[in-house]
């Protein structure tokens, strides 16, 4: 690499890191203006519209499963999203995108029609994608960079042995379940571990945050920040290069 390229990346680094310290700087007052609950976990009747995604779980199973028969055709989450090298290693986690804050990934819409059809109905709906762990993979310790966002995990393929695949967030270790949410603030500590022999998939999912007035237009401006950034278009060219590839292929 050219010492100019060095300078660049350095830079480019340095203002990832002033980016997501100032972040969670902010998560204070985002937590004082929140109308939902700040702590690690969430109840599900934090959102009304889980119910009725809950009940789709057969149909969006049904097309993740059609999905997850090319395997060799969904790309490790750091191809898509460098920043996530840290925690991504191999193919052991592999996401297939379905929207990027807020803007769906048109080709693999339209592969899951009917996921794609309950997530447009879902209210600030900002990330969407299966996401797929591989038998003996931990996900080290990290932290979401904003409480702009809360996540919300929908279980799809769970291994039999449900208690030896779990995620740590905060002080609570939980379990999924078919069909069942997880809800959780991102911006707590979390891990995860399968420590089984199958596979976990879950629809992840990133809901902007029920807020204030002033907190609304607060988290407006820091989404509109992130969306501005390397962190948000990198894995938006990123996946928009793969499916060019993929369909070059096929």
């Amino acid at each position: 690499m050219n010492e100019s390229g060095a300078v660049q990346r350095w830079k480019r680094a340095v203002t990832h890191r002033i980016g997501k310290r100032f972040l969670r700087i902010v998560n204070s007052f985002q937590a004082r203006h929140s109308l939902v609950a700040t702590t690690a976990v969430l109840p599900n009747s934090t959102f009304p519209w889980i119910p009725a995604l809950t009940q789709a779980t057969s149909a969006i199973r049904e097309e993740f499963d059609s999905v997850w028969s090319h395997p060799e055709e969904i790309p490790s989450f750091h191809e898509i999203s460098p920043d996530q090298a840290r925690i991504s290693k191999g193919n052991n986690w592999k996401t297939y995108g379905l929207y990027v804050f807020g803007q769906p990934v048109t080709r693999n819409c339209a592969e899951c029609p009917r996921t794609a059809a309950h997530l447009a109905a879902i209210p600030d709906l900002l990330n969407a994608w299966f996401s797929i762990l591989a038998p003996g993979y931990h996900i080290p310790p990290h932290r979401g960079p904003t409480k702009a966002l809360v996540r919300v995990h929908l279980g799809l393929k769970v291994p039999q042995e449900r208690e030896r695949c779990w995620i740590r967030v905060g002080e609570n270790i939980c379990s999924w379940a078919e069909g069942e949410c997880l809800v959780f603030d991102d911006t707590y500590e979390h891990e995860v571990r399968n420590d089984t022999a199958e596979y976990r998939c879950v629809l992840f999912l990133d809901i902007n945050r029920p807020m204030d007035r002033i907190g609304s237009r607060f988290n407006g401006a820091i989404l509109r920040l992130m969306q501005a950034s390397h962190y948000v278009k990198d894995p938006l060219k990123n996946l928009t290069d793969w499916n060019r590839r993929l369909s070059e292929r096929t």
